[in-house]
């Protein structure tokens, strides 16, 4: 009776790796990452692609209330420079997760970030002509060539790693984007100094060294698969009929966390500047940073523990989620003292660091290596699509009244701790 019910648990919750795939897996994990030194620099270069995805968005957040005056536009049309890079992304990452699937990761990985490069000098030329036209079509292009970057990278993970060092990978990629989301703040205000579109022509000196990094210091496995998109769009079918209600559940969950970072990010980059806070420039920045320091940490040590701890995952995710719901719910009464506003929100982002890391490894060991490109992007798709929802929801909230955001967040955060906590039951230990 035991034997069965773990059977069925495996069924339905993990990948029917095959025996052959398993023991490539971790062929590949041992010989590839036979010395500490060398996964050390391959985490490295992991690393920045995160980074560089977010510092596309993240860095210009501080920079919208300067490019309302400087390019005349409403608060609406700013919003749009961060979210039409995100709904690019979230509308091309099922596609370009296929591509890595059939094509390989690399392949994939570094001509997007060559556009995505290319395409920040694009939008700095169309601050330079105050054309804020072509900064949302490089937006756009910008977001399509980020379909190809962190998305890839996470279905890279799952490729190179298996076992433990696959979380504490998947926990990094987490970490990293966390860390380029407190660095990016600083850094987009620092930037301003010289000139307020300088973010724009940053991007491709940060795409240029995470090229290098990906070029030189990743290895990825042998690439075999070539099978055709009608088989390939039956095995997904098959996994959605199989496994469904709970992927669902964790993309809206993934998509609800970055819906809410990102939004609150937009909130305070506007309000900050006003009385009676009145903080603006690199002050702003730092303050920015503090809730997003708070996830980043979160997120590295949550992926360091969790392993393939499948019981450990669901407490952590429903902790995240309770830690979310009463922080943002608390934020009604208390956003008017910035102290307790900023304290409020950092135990929310640390919920979202504890929530995220789980998710990404759950998702990731879901399928078999040859789906996984297209099921993480799928993920990952829905996350860009929250982060694209957050800035304009949140600004045209902000019309009405801030409690009424407050109050949203809250009550979203509540129904997605109800669906994680009925919907998403790992076995006691994922299969490797």
């Amino acid at each position: 009776m035991h034997k069965t019910k773990s059977l069925k648990l495996n069924i339905t919750f993990q990948s029917d790796i095959s025996l052959s795939d398993a023991t490539e897996l971790k062929g590949k994990d041992s010989k590839s990452n036979s010395g500490s030194k060398g996964r050390i620099w391959e985490f490295i270069a992991l690393a920045t692609i995160p980074i560089v995805l977010v510092f596309g968005n993240s860095m210009l957040v501080p920079v919208l209330p300067i490019m309302q005056r400087e390019l005349d536009i409403s608060k609406f049309q700013s919003s749009l420079i961060i979210s039409i890079f995100s709904l690019a992304a979230g509308i091309f990452i099922p596609v370009i997760g296929y591509l890595s699937d059939r094509f390989g990761r690399k392949k994939i990985i570094i001509p997007a970030l060559i556009i995505y490069g290319g395409s920040g000098v694009l939008a700095g030329f169309g601050a330079i002509w105050d054309s804020y036209s072509v900064i949302i079509v490089a937006r756009a292009i910008q977001g399509f060539a980020a379909a190809g970057t962190a998305p890839i990278a996470m279905a890279l993970v799952g490729d190179l790693y298996n076992g433990g060092t696959e979380s504490k990978a998947l926990g990094l990629i987490e970490a990293s984007n966390g860390v380029g989301k407190v660095l990016s703040p600083i850094i987009g205000s620092l930037l301003v100094l010289i000139v307020w579109y300088a973010s724009f022509f940053a991007f491709p000196v940060f795409c240029a060294l995470s090229l290098l990094a990906v070029i030189f210091l990743i290895k990825e496995p042998k690439h075999n698969q070539k099978q055709k998109l009608k088989v390939y769009i039956q095995k997904i079918r098959q996994i959605f009929s199989e496994k469904g209600r709970w992927l669902i559940t964790s993309f809206f969950a993934g998509s609800l966390g970055l819906f809410i970072l990102f939004g609150v990010l937009f909130y305070l980059s506007n309000t900050l500047e006003e009385a009676p806070y009145n903080i603006d420039g690199v002050r702003k920045g730092l303050v920015l940073a503090i809730p997003l320091l708070g996830m980043a940490i979160t997120s590295y040590t949550t992926g360091s523990l969790i392993k393939k701890k499948g019981v450990l995952m669901r407490w952590l995710m429903n902790i995240g989620l309770i830690a979310m719901t009463i922080s943002l719910a608390a934020t009604i009464f208390f956003f008017k003292n910035i102290y307790v506003f900023i304290g409020l929100l950092t135990v929310s982002s640390i919920g979202t660091g504890l929530l995220l890391p789980c998710l990404n490894t759950i998702i990731t060991g879901a399928v078999e290596k040859s789906e996984r490109g297209m099921i993480t992007s799928l993920y990952n798709s829905l996350r860009f699509l929250g982060v694209a929802a957050g800035p304009p929801l949140f600004g045209w909230m902000m019309d009405k009244s801030d409690r009424i955001i407050f109050i949203s967040v809250s009550a979203l955060s509540f129904i997605t701790l109800g669906l994680v906590f009925f919907l998403i039951k790992p076995p006691a230990k994922l299969t490797e």
